[in-house]
């Protein structure tokens, strides 16, 4: 049996990286993971924009309008005055996913005191699972895929883990990981036989 393909939406929100200031790393950092992580063929649809409320929900809604069963967002989360993301993906919200936010903040803890400051939040609208991710590449691997031990086993589990199977709960693609860089978790159930 074959992957199925699934369209992502990926969203970088900053109002320096969109203006040409800087060079952005939050696009490439989320194809990077999701390159490796997802074995289905993907369709990758990025945005990069500013820090403008209307702008981000439109741009969400636009994503889900285009069939993506997963948008991620990265930048704008933090208590800066222009840090509006987590407000622009609420306004969208048909159903807010609290666990995703106190997970990534839980992990973010780990390395520093001021992840009480993030505020990502993950909501579903449609069909489709919004996640809001930290601003850095780094952190957005350590949130997506979790903490490992030195013996390669999970210390914690990365958010990651459960976005395959809330996408089946929403109706959306079945996603498969390597488990080499995220193991998916779905109760024995709602396993699918699939091809190696």
């Amino acid at each position: 049996m074959a992957h199925d393909a699934v369209k992502i939406g990926i969203v970088s929100v900053s109002d320096r990286a969109s203006s040409g200031v800087y060079e952005d790393k939050g696009l490439p950092a989320l194809k990077d993971w999701l390159g490796r992580a997802l074995r289905n063929p993907v369709e990758f649809i990025e945005r990069l924009i500013p820090d403008e409320q209307a702008r981000i929900s439109a741009t969400l809604i636009e994503l889900v309008d285009a069939g993506c069963a997963l948008v991620l967002t990265t930048g704008g989360t933090g208590p800066a005055l222009r840090d509006v993301t987590p407000e622009a993906t609420l306004a969208v919200a048909h159903k807010q996913m609290p666990g995703f936010g106190e997970q990534m903040r839980q992990i973010s803890l780990k390395f520093v005191p001021t992840a009480i400051l993030s505020r990502q939040v993950a909501v579903i609208r449609g069909q489709s699972l919004i996640l809001n991710l930290p601003g850095q590449p780094k952190a957005i691997a350590e949130t997506l895929e979790g903490l490992k031990n030195a013996d390669g086993s999970q210390a914690v589990a990365g958010i990651f883990a459960a976005v395959p199977y809330c996408i089946d709960l929403i109706g959306g693609p079945y996603l498969e990981t390597d488990e080499a860089v995220c193991k998916a978790f779905r109760p024995k159930s709602a396993i699918r036989a699939t091809s190696a």
